[in-house]
């Protein structure tokens, strides 16, 4: 059997930037929460704000290092699997990558190192300052890879000429239609992640009678967050799917598992998509949702996956529950925000066994939403690169064979998996300890392991010590 070199790419470029997402998704909520701490250590001098912070500021390290290590990756990707999409693209989103590193990462990895080890080593206010421009740094990064993203779900400002796209107006591309909707999505998805992460491990030492005092703070502070994100998220994914329903119909369409355009369409709760016989298994639905949530009206009119040729449909059934992987968590997240509410009256919320285990399992919740929403995105968009411009197979390396992809795909997911056994390895040791190592006089020690992660721009072992 022949390998075939595109899917063999979609595969590899899809293993790495989903397991890259969930890094940044996660610094980006984090780095916001470390600069709170620091301003209330600031503000108040009370030392519990310090070692909450000095804790999550190590997290944050550890988290940081293994998405610089992921993600170096993916540009390599772009000249050795889609070489011409790369030469057709390069005026826009040559420039916009170069952008991202030199005034996003230059900016986190500088002051992280400040904020790592600069703690009595330079006045508080510039050690503040320097909490405040990491968590900056992640915003800035995530403007400028979300602009180039959206550009290829939404291109504007542009103009292709013989292959090659021709910025004609900076302010539109960057700018495009769907960016600003998908900006404050992911924003979003990012202080959710840290949320839910900061209150599953609270939850977690809270069991345990571990640092009570400052645990029940980072819950308290965490779930207020939740309470006032989670259902923003909803209403912003709202907004998100009507601008996707107006530029890209048929992944849209994808996402409700519509065939054909009619009005006054069910929400299908559950179905199987078969692409092969255009029609779905095993419906169930809720009479006229969909057009309701899509359209606003009863009676809408939904868009169906018939109304392009088959060639140009994305793989539905991955979209079509990736989407409801995603909104059914988002859902749950809402609850427990509201549980958390309830639970506050006799100070419930931190003394409930069963709130603080379900909180615990819900740590890794928010992964799953973005990773889930992720495919929702980018598979919902095939068969195109650049949206109704550029096709994956002619953004294709010409020269790749599936063999020579078939081993860069191997090679990825043993290289990846040693560098996240290396970090959860770290993280668990950090969890383990806890804050109360933030009592002793010296950093953690990892038995003096060297460098685990030697190629992430931040060194954690500082003589054998995080």
């Amino acid at each position: 059997m022949e390998l075939d070199p595109l899917l063999l790419s979609r595969i590899q470029f899809a293993f790495v930037v989903s397991f890259h997402a969930i890094f940044p998704v996660f610094t980006i909520g984090l780095a916001s929460f470390i600069a709170l701490l620091e301003g209330l250590f600031y503000k108040t001098r009370n030392p519990l704000w310090e070692r909450l912070a000095k804790f999550w500021t190590q997290v944050f390290a550890v988290v940081f290092g293994m998405g610089v290590v992921s993600g170096i990756v993916m540009s390599f990707q772009f000249g050795t699997n889609w070489s011409n999409f790369s030469y057709a693209t390069a005026n826009f989103l040559g420039p916009v990558l170069s952008y991202e590193v030199v005034t996003a990462f230059f900016l986190e990895a500088a002051f992280l190192g400040v904020l790592l080890f600069g703690r009595n080593k330079v006045p508080k206010g510039v050690h503040l300052f320097a909490a405040i421009m990491v968590a900056v740094g992640t915003f800035i990064s995530s403007f400028w890879i979300l602009a180039a993203n959206s550009w290829m779900q939404t291109p504007a400002g542009v103009d292709l000429r013989d292959g090659i796209f021709h910025v004609t107006s900076w302010g539109q591309a960057l700018f495009n239609a769907s960016f600003i909707w998908r900006f404050i999505h992911m924003a979003l998805a990012s202080f959710l992640t840290g949320g839910f992460v900061v209150a599953g491990v609270s939850a977690w030492y809270l069991l345990r009678k571990r640092e009570v005092e400052a645990n029940k703070k980072a819950l308290s502070m965490t779930l207020w967050l939740l309470l006032l994100i989670a259902p923003s998220q909803a209403l912003v994914g709202d907004f998100h799917g009507l601008n996707t329903l107006e530029h890209q119909p048929t992944k849209v369409a994808a996402m409700e598992g519509n065939w054909e355009r009619s009005e006054g369409v069910p929400l299908l709760l559950f179905a199987i998509p078969d692409s092969k016989n255009e029609t779905n298994h095993f419906e169930i639905g809720i009479p006229k949702l969909a057009s309701l949530i899509l359209t606003h009206e009863w009676e809408g009119e939904v868009p169906g996956l018939l109304d392009v040729p088959a060639e140009e449909r994305p793989p539905v059934g991955i979209v079509f529950w990736a989407f409801r992987i995603m909104v059914g968590i988002g859902f749950i997240m809402i609850g427990f925000a509201l549980a958390g509410l309830w639970l506050r009256r006799g100070g419930r919320y931190w003394q409930s066994p069963r709130f603080l285990k379900g909180l615990t399992l819900m740590s890794v919740s928010p992964f799953i939403a973005v990773l889930a929403g992720w495919f929702v995105t980018e598979v919902g968009r095939a068969p195109w690169l650049v949206y109704g411009l550029m096709t994956q197979a002619e953004g294709l390396t010409p020269s790749l064979t599936g063999g020579m992809a078939l081993f860069t795909l191997i090679g990825y997911i043993a290289v990846y998996a040693a560098v996240f056994s290396a970090g959860i390895y770290y993280l668990l040791r950090l969890f383990q300890a806890g804050i109360e190592a933030q009592d002793e006089d010296h950093e953690l020690d990892f038995d003096h392991a060297k460098r685990p992660m030697s190629a992430a721009h931040v060194s954690l072992d500082n003589g054998g010590k995080l």
